[in-house]
């Protein structure tokens, strides 16, 4: 058996690993990169469709999944995922297709003959292929997100996608009880990083709210459609907040493709709770009269709420709208509970305390605070994940910056002794 990576490593992005087995080639993971505005998305190494007997898809988000319909262009083969990944991975592509028209190498016939070869299975569920079998275990990093663990001629690989041990509001511990192992293929986003304590962010969310409504105001949430925007309203339910809850955008399509897959929540009785209490917002029409209809007429709001709307980033989505609205005063919050990338709006704002509006930059009356509620395995529960490794495995240090790779595969060395890479896109490492 061995691995050939399709990306580069010191990278977040674009995900993809080729595993050569006995009898058996399987593809893990065959995301896309997008560029700063402007610039055109990248891929990982092309492969041929036909030299393929399996795609494995660890979860949704595109970095991940973006790229599999390319192997529908001219082919096709078996691409296996739980069933909400393959729900919420169409769901993405679709609209990345639409946001993003005539940009990639496929569209939405490719799109649709990946998802007639889709093939759903649950965690633990054993497939085989030539000599090699593969399964999928939870990763709680997303819903219905897994670890893939691939076994052929005595050797087992285990590959750990994005991955968050502790798991969170929404989802539960990830599964390491997966044995002995040759190689691991390791995240490395956040293993020079130690985060906030859920619980204490959990909290800090929480009283940052009641603050606000005490103040009769609007709290804006920009989060990511899948979980994040899912997991802060079941924060928020938990705590017994007592304010009305807005959900908009796509988050509402998330939720139904959730509530159709209850299994793969921690606990589904808050999900329904939180989403069945909340006020969906379905067009732009109720998105106004939503806020409109709160307010009083000395501006405060009669009844103050919470906003919990894409883009996590503040990139385009509703949240534009809701900027325009609420972040010029005073008495409103915004809670950014979403990593903000390099030169997104959402990382401008914080670090200038202002946002681009009526084409101008304008400084922000609205308080402005920000919440880890990372869906990535931080510095410590990695290292605690890396303790529970059973053999004496070759260890691939991915998906993370230069230094985060570089850095993490050379303490695992000093630490356990095992061999450790960070290898180049197009590196065949033998298992």
């Amino acid at each position: 058996m061995d691995v050939r990576v399709l990306g580069a490593a010191g990278e977040v992005g674009r995900s993809g690993f080729l595993v050569n087995c006995e009898g058996a080639s399987i593809l893990l993971d065959y995301g896309v990169m997008f560029g700063r505005r402007g610039s055109p998305p990248t891929y990982p190494l092309h492969v041929r469709p036909k030299d393929l007997d399996a795609i494995v898809i660890t979860h949704a988000h595109l970095d991940h999944s973006g790229c599999v319909p390319s192997m529908f262009v001219s082919g096709r083969t078996d691409v296996y995922a739980t069933p909400p990944t393959l729900d919420l991975s169409e769901l993405l592509i679709a609209d990345m297709l639409k946001i993003e028209k005539n940009a990639h190498q496929f569209d939405m016939p490719e799109l649709n003959r990946m998802m007639k070869s889709a093939k759903g299975i649950g965690y633990k569920q054993r497939v085989s292929k030539g000599d090699a079998t593969f399964e999928l275990r939870e990763s709680g990093h997303v819903v219905g997100g897994s670890t893939v663990l691939v076994e052929s001629g005595k050797k087992r690989l285990f590959y750990t996608g994005d991955i968050k041990t502790n798991g969170s509001r929404m989802l539960r511990e990830a599964d390491l009880d997966v044995g002995e192992i040759d190689m691991l293929i390791t995240e490395s986003t956040y293993s020079q990083t130690v985060q906030t304590p859920r619980a204490e962010s959990e909290r800090d969310l929480v009283e940052f709210a009641n603050e606000v409504m005490d103040r009769k105001g609007v709290l804006f949430i920009p989060s990511f459609s899948v979980e994040r925007s899912q997991e802060i309203a079941c924060v928020l339910r938990a705590a017994n907040f007592k304010h009305r809850i807005i959900m908009d955008g796509m988050a509402l399509k998330v939720n139904d493709i959730i509530f159709r897959h209850p299994e793969y929540l921690r606990d589904p009785a808050v999900f329904k709770s939180a989403i069945k209490d909340s006020v969906a917002i379905r067009d732009h029409a109720h998105r106004k009269r939503a806020l409109r209809d709160a307010k009083a007429a000395d501006g405060s709001y009669a009844e103050p709420c919470v906003v919990i709307s894409p883009a996590g980033m503040l990139v385009g989505g509703n949240a534009v709208f809701y900027l325009q609205e609420l972040a010029f005063e005073k008495r409103n919050g915004i809670a950014l509970v979403s990593y903000q990338g390099d030169g997104t709006p959402g990382r401008m704002l914080l670090d200038t305390g202002k946002v681009e509006a009526r084409g101008k930059e304008i400084k922000v009356e609205a308080e402005v605070r920000k919440f880890e509620f990372s869906g990535h395995a931080d510095r410590n529960e990695l290292f605690a994940m890396l303790k529970r490794i059973e053999g004496n495995p070759k260890v691939l240090a991915v998906h993370g910056d230069g230094e985060s790779c570089t850095t993490f595969a050379q303490e695992i060395h000093d630490e356990f002794g095992w061999e450790t890479q960070v290898p180049a896109a197009n590196d065949t490492i033998p298992v």
